[in-house]
């Protein structure tokens, strides 16, 4: 295909997974996390920050069994907070509600914590540096796995004490990250169709990617086996998230890429459901159908 660099003003919009308890996702999401409530249709909770964007949707899958072990699907995905004292209200009121933190690092252009929800989906949630301060060697974003300064994050309450009250407005999914089963197959559909530009290498198992230079809206790694399988059906985990494009020309570009990719394509409601080789579902949609 001929090379396509994919809009720079694209991001990542609703994630949506399958969950064996909705009610006691809703509890965790809301309790927990912050989000707020945005609909309600039958088993499927539709999550916000903001009272109109839809960030999360929660499906309850009867008779849902975990995810194995060496299987394709979510890694994580990445609730990103708009200043480092929303990343210190939200550490502390994890530290309140005594819910274990999984992990915790500075990747030099961010500072991030890690958990999971009660059924095992990771969940990053992190603030990013301003991108001036970011760098750049021999065309790559320098990304580190270094400790977090938590006396430093926890420090900024000192001069902005707020009660935590969820998640503030302008919370987004800052991206989403994949385990997959070849990165060169996850390169030729993330990079080559879809236009995402490569912005860091971790060796041979992992890749990142975004567009308008953002340190990356998609990570994907082979870190659960090359070759793995897709999980089954009836696996809780990651069902789709969405690419969200500005418009509907730029839409309908990128749609025109799948097609000539051969890529098997079904409209929806929310946009142009399509597959990656490992079976991660991808929405294809724009800012208008998204809001």
């Amino acid at each position: 295909m001929t090379p396509f660099s994919i809009h720079p003003d694209t991001t990542i919009g609703p994630v949506a997974l399958a969950v064996s308890n909705l009610s006691r996702s809703e509890r965790f999401y809301r309790e927990v996390i912050g989000f707020k409530l945005l609909d309600r249709q039958g088993n499927t909770l539709t999550l916000t920050a903001d009272g109109v964007t839809p960030l999360l949707i929660l499906n309850e899958q009867q008779g849902a069994r975990p995810r194995p072990p060496r299987t394709t699907g979510l890694y994580h995905f990445a609730i990103l907070l708009p200043s480092r004292a929303d990343l210190a209200l939200a550490l502390r009121h994890l530290a309140t509600k005594r819910y274990p933190i999984q992990g915790a690092a500075d990747h030099l252009v961010s500072e991030a914590l890690y958990l999971a929800d009660p059924d095992d989906n990771g969940i990053e949630i992190y603030r990013d540096r301003p991108r001036e301060t970011w760098v750049h060697r021999n065309g790559q974003i320098q990304m580190a796995t270094d400790p977090l300064d938590v006396d430093g994050i926890m420090g900024v309450l000192q001069e902005d004490d707020r009660p935590w009250e969820g998640l503030p407005p302008r919370t987004t999914i800052g991206h989403i990250h994949l385990n997959v089963a070849d990165l060169r197959q996850a390169e030729a559909f993330y990079h080559d169709v879809l236009g995402f530009d490569i912005v860091t290498r971790y060796g041979p198992s992992a890749l990142f990617i975004s567009a308008g230079g953002y340190h990356h809206h998609i990570g994907l790694n082979t870190w659960n086996g090359v070759g793995a399988s897709p999980p089954p059906p009836d696996a809780v985990g990651l069902r789709h998230f969405a690419i969200v494009l500005p418009n509907r020309s730029e839409l309908e570009r990128v749609a025109e890429r799948v097609q000539q990719a051969g890529i098997a394509a079904e409209p929806t409601a929310a946009g142009i459901l399509i597959r990656d080789p490992f079976q991660n579902g991808v929405v294809l949609t724009h800012s208008s159908i998204t809001t």
